[in-house]
Parts: C-alpha cells; sequence; structure tokens
C-alpha cells in the first residue's frame, strides 16, 4: 500500500455508515484494531488522525524533510502490517504508535551514521588514526548500548515520557496532550523513569 506524506481531507464514509468516531485514544484503538483486520477505510482514518504528531516525531530525530517523509510512510506501512501486536494493557495507543515512529527514525539516523562511519573508514585507512580517536569512538558506542539497556529497563510509561522528552525534543505539556494525560502524570513518569535510569547507568545524584 503506497503512502505519500499530505495533507488530505478525511476519507468519505457511505450513506448509513457508523457516524466519524470521537477523537481521544479510545477511537485510536478501535481504529487499530480495525486495520488489524484489513480495514482500508479504517487506516485510512488513522492515518489522517496521526499522521501530523508522526511527521512531527519523525522530522525532530531525522532532521531532514525528505528523509522525515520517507520514514513517515514506513512507520505507516508497519503500522499496517503489525497493528494485531498492539496491547492496550501496555499503554496506549497513542504512545505505540509513537514509539514505533520513535525506533523507525532512531534506525534511519543509525544508519545513516553506519554509512558515514563507513565512508571515513574507507578515507583514512592507509593514513592511520590516533589511538585516542578509536578509544573514543568505541567508548561512545558502548555509552549507547549502555543506555539503550538502561531505557529496557524502565517501564513502558517510563519509558514513553523519557522517549518523547529527551529524544522527541516535545515539552511536558505536549507529552501530556500526545499521551492524553495530566501534564503532572508526565513529570512523574519523567522523575521516576530518570531515577531509574540513573540508577542503572550507576550515575551519582
Amino acid at each position: 500500500m503506497a503512502l505519500t506524506w499530505t495533507r488530505r481531507e478525511p476519507a468519505r464514509r457511505p450513506a448509513g455508515a457508523p457516524a466519524a468516531r470521537p477523537a481521544g485514544d479510545d477511537a485510536l484503538e478501535g481504529l487499530l484494531a480495525l486495520v488489524a483486520r484489513g480495514d482500508e477505510q479504517a487506516f485510512a482514518e488513522l492515518y489522517q488522525r496521526v499522521a501530523p504528531a508522526v511527521f512531527g516525531l519523525v522530522s525532530k530525530v531525522v532532521r531532514n524533510p525528505a528523509q522525515s517523509e520517507e520514514v513517515t510512510q514506513e512507520v505507516f506501512v508497519e503500522l499496517w502490517r503489525t497493528a494485531s501486536r498492539f496491547d492496550p494493557a501496555r499503554g496506549t495507543a497513542r504512545s505505540w504508535i509513537m514509539t514505533c515512529a520513535h525506533r523507525r527514525a532512531v534506525d534511519r539516523v543509525r544508519s545513516a551514521e553506519s554509512a558515514a562511519r563507513r565512508d571515513d573508514l574507507a578515507g583514512r585507512r592507509d593514513q592511520g588514526r590516533p589511538y585516542d580517536e578509536v578509544v573514543e569512538q568505541v567508548e561512545t558506542s558502548l555509552e549507547r548500548e549502555h543506555v539503550r539497556r538502561g531505557l529496557e529497563a524502565l517501564t513502558d510509561l517510563q519509558r514513553e515520557a523519557v522517549v518523547l522528552a529527551y529524544y522527541g525534543g516535545y515539552t511536558h505539556r505536549e507529552i501530556a496532550e500526545l499521551l492524553g494525560v495530566p501534564s503532572g502524570t508526565v513529570k512523574t513518569r519523567l522523575r521516576d523513569g530518570l531515577i531509574r535510569l540513573r540508577d542503572h547507568l550507576g550515575v551519582d545524584a
């Protein structure tokens, strides 16, 4: 199913069809359930509802408009294929979608960084590099892996708040709007998540 990032009018429903679902995460959960059964009209409505937020998050991570559009399309292809994997017991529909978007965006950045490193290594192969530079590169890679494992140790609610705030660049208010929860709840999730992440990484307070 080909997708392009464009602003579109909501899909028209045939006469006699149920009225449009109300805004909110319950509606998104219902749409995902229909998408899991192959409902293309539900997929079009899901796209209309969350594509702007997905594109916004991807853009903040990828920082390249053309690539952000490509990644946004990849996210929705993934949602079409994996909608049946959504589990309401583990978080909201919106946070699940945004987590998928963040993961895709990070994968694209890592792929670009990996390609750049390969090109750099090829150019430096015959020149050699100082020992300290090699050590620094290894330490940076290990540090990233440590942080990734630390994030996996968080609860789903803590991780979604930390990811949106520190990877997506969202404010507390924006995260609250995305997840449909009070700002105070977001602050609590962030605080508890950061404390747990700090303890996992062994960082002194």
